[in-house]
């Protein structure tokens, strides 16, 4: 397969969270061949644009040329044109070559400074808005092209129209900066195509407290719109209508807000989120397999499974609710000819889950347990392989809390910080009605088998 071959028109942010950086990061992640066009250089962070120069026109030419006469370009994507002489040469390339395009009008840098002169709108309005396939705004880019102030929705609509008059065959105006809306939980693009508006909704992820411009988790939000632009140019190139390819690309930026890198004051936006995770998700499912596999292997553990059954968990790196731990649905149980175990799959868990969730906000790389039955000996089992071991009482436990999370928080706090980390082995007495337990922790489900068998078999992991 031919990946979509997409050229980015735009400048370079010395801070890496915006500009033709972010593009390539994203184009990288959505599976299309990404080449590059730099148009201006900056010297920008999380305080301002410190300085900028613009590339010569001439270079910019020969930039454009020995991409499409040798790579070629399926489809292009423009930033930062800082100048009307700028502008006019991108748009001469672009029409020569017949390169469909998306235009993202960037005029200033997430953190403050302008990035495009103010006479160089009206340059943008006459050569470009007519070529592209699509503009991309945010409200004061919108503002500025339309020259209409813009603080409903229903402005929105009227400056959507004036741009699509003005010669842009579509218009998406994205919403993050409307406040109408943001102070609402919601963060509303608008797509306009001259026959009526789509609206694209998501949750807004409000700024932290103090810090005014801020667009999400307490820091300055740099490099959504460029983020999204680009998502949409790979989508487009890919075939997809605009909605489609716009939503598509709104649930990207969304989901890189959502685990965004902190780098200084900056809140960057992280592209490879969703498929880091799905990668993530992907290996915890394998390594749960494959560790089942090893238990149904291992001497001795039809006899430590307890009544209420075994359960084996692991969660994804940064997980923050059971969502994000896999387990046994069903759990492990004895039968008269063996072992019986449900499928593995991610949400089925709640007691293995909380207690994995509770040790990992102390120690993350702690990431997978399995609960068997208590025993003095395999406690004592555990002390003598040099395993750190916790308990907690279920006498004690108060009311109104969840036990698997009081009774983790109850043994890190009162056990297994002599050497400075949390318990290998946490294990409790049982109480009324309560089963005793051990629950044996590490970093993946097949190293806590592993730890399991060579506590079964005298250190060693022989197999049945």
């Amino acid at each position: 397969m031919i990946a979509k071959r997409i050229v980015t028109i735009g400048g370079s942010d010395s801070s890496g969270g915006a500009g033709i950086q972010a593009d390539i990061k994203t184009f990288s992640v959505l599976g299309v061949y990404s080449t590059s066009v730099i148009t201006a250089v900056t010297a920008q962070n999380s305080k301002g644009v410190q300085d900028k120069l613009e590339i010569p026109v001439e270079l910019v030419n020969s930039q454009v040329r020995s991409i499409i006469d040798d790579i070629g370009v399926d489809y292009a994507k423009t930033g930062m044109l800082s100048s009307s002489k700028m502008i006019m040469a991108v748009s001469a390339l672009l029409k020569e070559y017949t390169v469909p395009f998306v235009l993202d009008p960037v005029m200033k840098a997430g953190s403050g400074g302008t990035l495009m002169d103010s006479a160089a709108v009206d340059a943008l309005v006459e050569y470009l808005l007519p070529l592209c396939r699509v503009v991309t705004p945010n409200i004061m880019e919108a503002s500025a092209i339309s020259g209409q102030e813009i603080r409903t929705l229903s402005d929105m609509k009227e400056a959507a129209i004036a741009i699509h008059e003005k010669g842009a065959p579509a218009v998406i105006i994205t919403g993050g900066h409307l406040e109408c809306e943001t102070g609402a939980g919601r963060a509303t693009d608008l797509i306009y195509d001259g026959d009526g508006f789509r609206e694209l909704t998501l949750e807004y992820i409000r700024p932290g407290p103090g810090l005014a411009p801020a667009h999400g988790k307490g820091k300055i939000l740099h490099g959504s719109g460029c983020s999204f632009s680009a998502a949409l140019t790979a989508e487009l190139a890919k075939g997809y209508d605009l909605y489609t390819a716009a939503a598509k690309a709104k649930a990207f930026v969304h989901d890189g807000i959502m685990d965004g890198d902190t780098i200084s004051n900056f809140m960057v936006v992280n592209p490879a989120r969703r498929m880091r995770i799905d990668a993530d998700r992907y290996s915890v499912l394998e390594n749960l397999k494959e560790a089942l596999r090893l238990l149904k292997r291992t001497r001795g553990f039809k006899e430590v499974i307890p009544e209420v059954g075994t359960n084996i968990g692991m969660a994804i790196e940064g997980a923050t609710g059971i969502e994000d731990v896999a387990a046994v649905d069903g759990r492990i149980h004895p039968t008269h000819d063996g072992i019986h175990s449900g499928c593995v799959e991610f949400g089925v868990s709640s007691h293995i889950a909380r207690m994995i969730l509770t040790m990992m906000r102390h120690e993350p790389d702690k990431r997978s347990a399995i609960n068997i039955k208590y025993t003095p000996e395999l406690v004592s089992a555990c002390e003598d392989a040099g395993l750190q071991v916790a308990y907690f009482e279920r006498e004690k436990e108060p009311t109104g809390v969840e036990t698997m999370v009081w009774g983790t928080e109850e043994a890190l706090k009162h056990g297994g910080g002599s050497r400075g980390r949390a318990p290998d082995v946490i294990f409790d007495r049982g109480a009324y009605g309560k089963e005793a337990m051990i629950r044996i922790f590490d970093t993946t489900a097949v190293d806590v088998v592993k730890r399991l068998r060579k506590l079964l078999n005298g250190g060693t992991e022989e197999d049945e």
